[in-house]
């Protein structure tokens, strides 16, 4: 049973039938990115996948079902939490990784490096995302002063890897049961085929790109990071370690607090 939000020009509020609307084709969840089947076209990016058949979910309701909306005081603790972190030079990248997300992890890390040389320590917990969001905050890491240590707490995929691992070599953390997974970059384009071969060049040029930081940052070599990233590829945090995305597993705040010669 589905039912038609207030949204619609036709009725004042949800109402409930038995009619069934046609649908766009389905999707599968990936980790933060949306694989369709191929009939619903992607917009021409060469970051994520952002399939069209997702832009009207807004419009049709499941009766009975869905996340109620946030509570407005929980919502205000916890930006109060995020701000005292902030205070301890402490920032947070959880989520998708996105312009939003990726103007506001910049705007802290320029205004912490503005305040002092002390070290920057950020726990990633993100399924990825935008491929250009994603290299602001990395340039914005290798051009502030202070060193940046990165923890990773819970997943680190995709991009959240890459910068996971962009942390400061010595300083790249995870707690023991997070999970890391790397891949190529996933895009798609539509129109006449000199705008489809445009993209894929683009495409291709974030892949090396990536492929060699990574290469930089763990070590291996540009042939082992390739085969590694042409599906995706996890790793628990010890295999982490051994592969040279991170250099320690962590159980303690402590711990990271000596090697960056913070206090937690």
């Amino acid at each position: 049973m589905e039912c038609l939000s207030a949204a619609s020009p036709a009725l004042s509020a949800p109402k409930c039938s038995n009619k069934v609307l046609a649908a766009r084709p389905p999707c599968r969840r990936r980790l933060g990115r949306s694989v369709c089947h191929a009939q619903a076209p992607a917009e021409r990016s060469s970051q994520i996948w952002t399939p069209t058949s997702q832009r009207d979910v807004g419009n049709l309701v499941i009766c009975g079902q869905g996340p109620p909306p946030p509570n407005p005081a929980v919502v205000e603790r916890f930006q109060q939490v995020i701000s005292q972190l902030f205070q301890q030079r402490i920032v947070r990248m959880g989520g998708p990784v996105d312009d939003d997300m990726a103007n506001l992890i910049v705007a802290q890390l320029l205004y912490l490096d503005s305040t002092s040389n002390k070290d920057i320590i950020m726990y990633v917990n993100s399924p990825g995302g935008s491929v250009t969001a994603g290299m602001a905050v990395f340039d914005t890491m290798r051009h502030i002063r202070p060193d940046v240590s990165t923890i990773c707490v819970g997943l680190a995929a995709s991009m959240g890897a890459f910068l996971l691992a962009s942390g400061h070599k010595g300083k790249r953390y995870s707690l023991p049961n997070s999970r890391i997974m790397i891949h190529q970059p996933l895009g798609g384009a539509q129109g006449q085929a000199a705008d489809i071969e445009i993209q894929a060049n683009e495409i291709l040029h974030h892949k090396l790109t990536l492929n060699g930081y990574l290469a930089e940052f763990t070590g291996q070599s540009m042939e082992r990071i390739t085969q590694d990233t042409d599906r995706d590829f996890f790793m628990g945090a010890q295999e982490a370690v051994d592969y040279g995305l991170i250099d320690a597993i962590v159980t303690r705040p402590q711990l990271v607090a000596a090697s960056n010669g913070a206090s937690l």
